[in-house]
């Protein structure tokens, strides 16, 4: 019985055997045939050229076979894709957040994650988004890969039938940190799914948030370190308060951190760069990040001497 770490596993792998047989098969005939013609048909053996009359079962030939080729490789792909798009309506359901540049899993009780917590042999249905760019799902263990697109309802959905940890990768070029927006699915069993679930955190409740779960929920210190360490965007550590040399519409000035300035530089990131860093990086969070809690942002920073 052919079995994998998700019940995909094998639709996946067939399509991808028959289509990898298909090419080594016409890799080899095109080659045997590419030396025997240079063989048979070299030049000082042939000098003189003859026209070659056309003959219709060749030409009828080498457009049946490819479209019947192409046809096969469509059905067994098609078929393999389809299964992909439904849901069981048994199905957990996790709301699945990329942003730059972490995954973060939410389950139907309102606890949260980085890693995927999943009971084996249950079918899970993952509600992707994504809060700033594109990004991809990708288990490649799992043959699941689903685009998350801002703006964009997706889903994925499979069965994990093997315990154990596998890699959640991000498959869309999202920016400098793409490479580190890595997860894991943790595939445990139905009673250790149990337990670990009760010791997850709860999702903050609206409003109860402090600065730097804001910051954290939000991806900012995927671009800002909070230790000094410059990444994308300049760190917050001793941000709050200091002089700063930013260009606005072309013109260098300078200007002290404050309420206002972070306030600015979250909904209009592209206002004021500080010299040294790229325009074009930051998205707008005004229809994201509440003024009440740029408030709390404030509050955080003010401690980061």
């Amino acid at each position: 019985m052919y079995s994998g770490a998700s019940n995909f596993v094998h639709g996946v792998d067939k399509v991808f055997y028959i289509i990898l047989g298909i090419s080594f098969f016409f890799l080899i005939v095109i080659t045997f045939l590419m030396i025997l013609f240079i063989i048979k048909y070299n030049r000082k053996k042939n000098k003189i050229a003859v026209q070659v009359k056309e003959k219709a079962y060749l030409e009828v030939t080498w457009i049946l076979v490819p479209m019947a080729l192409v046809l096969l490789m469509f059905y067994y792909g098609w078929e393999g894709f389809l299964p992909m798009r439904k849901v069981p309506e048994n199905a957990m359901v996790v709301k699945t957040t990329g942003q730059m540049w972490q995954w973060t899993f939410e389950y139907p009780n309102g606890k949260v994650s980085q890693d995927l917590i999943l009971p084996v042999n249950e079918p899970v249905k993952l509600d992707l988004i994504s809060k700033d760019v594109i990004h991809g799902l990708f288990i490649p263990e799992f043959r699941v890969k689903e685009d998350v697109v801002p703006g964009k309802y997706n889903y994925a959905w499979f069965i994990p039938q093997e315990t154990g940890d596998f890699d959640i990768f991000c498959s869309a070029y999202c920016g400098v940190r793409h490479s580190y927006m890595h997860s894991y699915v943790k595939v445990v069993s139905k009673e250790e799914y149990r337990k670990i679930l009760a010791e997850l955190p709860d999702k903050p409740a609206e409003g109860t948030t402090d600065g730097l779960t804001v910051i954290q929920n939000n991806g900012c210190v995927g671009c800002h370190s909070l230790d000094g360490t410059i990444i994308v965007g300049p760190s917050f550590k001793g941000l709050f308060g200091s002089s700063i040399i930013v260009n606005t519409d072309g013109i260098e000035r300078t200007l002290t951190v404050d309420e206002e300035y972070i306030k600015s530089s979250i909904y209009e990131p592209n206002k004021d760069i500080v010299k040294g860093f790229n325009t074009g990086l930051m998205k707008s969070y005004k229809d994201i990040i509440k003024e009440e809690d740029i408030v709390k942002i404030n509050g955080y920073l003010k401690t980061l001497k």
